[in-house]
């Protein structure tokens, strides 16, 4: 399987920072707890200081929704969404302990993170500019289909696993009980984000090996090498 940016993304958005972290051995009974609590505090500390929106993280991410032609205050990025809830209720549902950690470390972070199950994947993914025509399969089951030109997550099979870049993933692929092999990808656009990403990426690797006992695949593809290849 492959995961890559097309070429039109990079060139229009050559500030994107991406990392990829695959891994297969996934339980859903991974003591994850600790750990969550360990980035939960990390993100509970800078939200002391000041709200989400005051994140060059996501103020990056704002910027880029208005290019995309979406309101930035109506269609957030995942991890502001995050942040903003997280505020206001002082914690998050509990889904299945690798969601809930990688949403802890989003939240620390303030990068979106998403997590896709690669058995529900056909050949791989490409982040590109929608033709209209695809599927995404919303958490209601309903399918809808993106609009012409947005920035999607798809596969082989001309599904989407994400919508509006990192606004919102598809029911299709979220993790679940069943979930075994991961594909997790992070992406950014403020200025620190060539340092921050990596750091990232390292971070979950880290979680996962202590959690599952796994020996996780990371990468950080780039414009000049778009494409990364795994094998979950």
């Amino acid at each position: 399987m492959h995961f890559r940016h097309s070429d039109a993304i990079w060139s229009e958005y050559p500030e994107l920072v991406a990392g990829t972290v695959t891994v297969t051995g996934i339980t859903p009974d991974g003591p994850a707890e600790p750990l969550i609590e360990k980035f939960t505090a990390v993100a509970e500390a800078r939200l002391a200081a000041g709200t989400e929106a005051e994140f060059p993280e996501i103020q990056a991410w704002r910027r880029t929704f208005s290019r995309m032609g979406l309101k930035p205050t109506q269609y957030r990025c995942a991890s502001e969404s995050l942040l903003r809830r997280f505020r206001k209720e002082r914690v998050l549902p509990r889904i299945h302990p690798l969601v809930d950690l990688c949403n802890a470390i989003s939240l620390a972070f303030a990068i979106p993170v998403a997590v896709f199950d690669t058995a529900m994947i056909s050949g791989g993914l490409e982040v590109r500019h929608a033709n209209g025509d695809e599927d995404y399969l919303a958490f209601s089951g309903e399918t809808e289909h993106p609009d012409a030109r947005e920035v999607i997550f798809t596969d082989a099979a001309g599904r989407a696993h994400a919508r509006r870049w990192t606004n919102r993933q598809s029911g299709h692929s979220s993790v679940r009980d069943t979930t075994a092999s991961v594909l997790i990808v992070t992406e950014a656009m403020h200025d620190s984000a060539s340092e921050d990403v990596p750091e990232l990426v390292a971070a979950i690797a880290d979680a996962l090996g202590d959690v599952w006992r796994v020996s996780p695949e990371t990468a950080i593809p780039t414009r000049s090498s778009p494409r990364v290849e795994f094998t979950c």
